[in-house]
């Protein structure tokens, strides 16, 4: 059997199908939701970039605080019950926010209280995906196991912010929030269906504190490590400035609303994509230094929506920073997950996660003042050179520019992934 089809017999094991199915769905949603919530909110009466800021916020904030809870409820609980529970979260947030819109009442405060529970879901379900795939893969089979994962949810991006974008300007974003919801509704029958997995914690158990504390040693020991989080809580904060607040503001305004975003995201999934298969090919000697200078292609986009360039060109910054970004996401995987023992990885990724969104609520809140004070262009050129500055900063780690991959091929043994993001980075 050829190597590509070896690897996607994976899909014919019940277990992972269904966590494959559910993980695609939940991506799927991911990059839906927020398209149709921007223009939605946008939308409003006497709402603006203002009022688009404090929305994100309230699901921002809640899903970094709650990031460290969730990686230890992901260390002691049945994995697929935790997805399960987030999926719902997820169903239940979004089924509100566009039912209202569909209706036409829609208060702001009501609004952010399910945009709480959006974050919440993200805070629940991002730590269980370091552990739950050795849990339903072979252990030999972990590797490709992942390389499927991110293929779907990147093949997810793109039909999603596609459809998203037509959703929106065909039937309105209340509309498409609620089908966003019906998508999560399938992704947590897809959870449900992966069947009884181990109570990952240990016998007898152990208090929340201690077992964050024995997850914040594992983090702070490792230079490398601590160092690129600290990068991303500064490249996060410009990220979430630009991408959810000033980048559909000046896309709203100057490049055709909701669909020329759309494009731009769609750019960006294409490119993550494309990512996910290069990485999957190069094998450097240095995997964090590479990492790192790919992580300041980020700024390309923003840097062309800040000085007015036509949407073609954006789109193509957009895939270039896809493509930088999901590449520097399977070197940090395969890395962390080769220096980090298993028992203590989703503990690791959240702190990861948590430091890295840290003050990305921040940047959703000071970007819509300063779409006012500075205007929307000028303030597109600030994130920009931010993302770069931040890059730089890492690189004047020695563990940074040194930290080496071992010779000759590794085998992963957990899958966690990358804000993005940021995402989630979410992006």
């Amino acid at each position: 059997m050829s190597p590509i089809r070896d690897d996607l017999s994976l899909l014919r094991e019940r277990r992972f199908a269904a966590l494959f199915a559910a993980r695609t769905l939940s991506m799927l949603g991911l990059a839906f939701a927020p398209v149709a919530l921007a223009f939605g909110v946008l939308g409003l009466p006497g709402a603006d970039a203002g009022t688009l800021s404090v929305v994100v916020a309230c699901e921002a904030i809640p899903h970094v605080l709650g990031l460290l809870v969730g990686g230890v409820v992901a260390d002691r609980y049945p994995r697929r019950l935790v997805m399960f529970t987030g999926e719902c979260f997820s169903l239940v947030a979004w089924l509100g926010i566009g039912t209202m819109l569909v209706l036409g009442w829609a208060p702001i405060p009501l609004v952010c209280a399910f945009a709480v529970l959006t974050g919440l879901a993200g805070a629940v379900v991002w730590p269980v995906l370091s552990g739950i795939i050795p849990e339903v893969a072979p252990p030999d089979r972990v590797q490709p196991a992942n390389a499927l994962l991110a293929v779907g949810a990147n093949v997810a991006r793109i039909g999603g912010l596609i459809a998203a974008g037509a959703v929106v300007v065909l039937v309105g974003p209340g509309w498409a929030l609620t089908a966003a919801a019906a998508v999560y509704g399938c992704a947590a029958a897809f959870a449900w269906r992966i069947g009884s997995t181990p109570r990952p914690g240990r016998e007898g158990g152990t208090s929340v504190l201690a077992e964050l504390r024995e997850g914040w040693v594992e983090f702070s020991s490792r230079e490398w490590l601590w160092v690129v989080v600290a990068q991303f809580a500064l490249l996060v904060l410009a990220w979430q400035g630009a991408h959810t607040v000033l980048g559909p503001v000046v896309a709203e305004a100057e490049l055709g609303g909701a669909g020329a975003w759309s494009a731009i995201l769609t750019g960006e999934a294409v490119g993550m994509l494309v990512g996910v298969v290069i990485a999957l090919r190069i094998r450097p000697r240095r995997p964090i230094l590479v990492g790192v200078l790919l992580t300041s292609l980020t700024a390309l986009p923003y840097l062309l929506l800040g000085l007015g360039s036509p949407l073609p060109l954006i789109v193509a910054a957009g895939f270039v920073m896809g493509l930088g970004m999901d590449t520097f996401t399977v070197l940090w995987q395969t890395t962390m997950q080769r220096e980090v023992p298993p028992e203590a990885l989703s503990r690791v990724a959240s702190y990861d996660a948590f430091g890295s969104m840290l003050f990305g609520p921040v940047g959703v809140l000071l970007a819509g003042p300063a779409a006012v004070h500075l205007g929307a262009h000028r303030a597109l050129l600030v994130c920009a050179g931010l993302i770069v500055l931040s890059a730089l900063l890492a690189l004047l780690s020695r563990d940074v520019r040194t930290l080496r991959a071992p010779e000759g091929p590794t085998v992963a043994v957990a899958e966690g992934e990358y804000p993005a993001h940021v995402d989630p980075v979410t992006p």
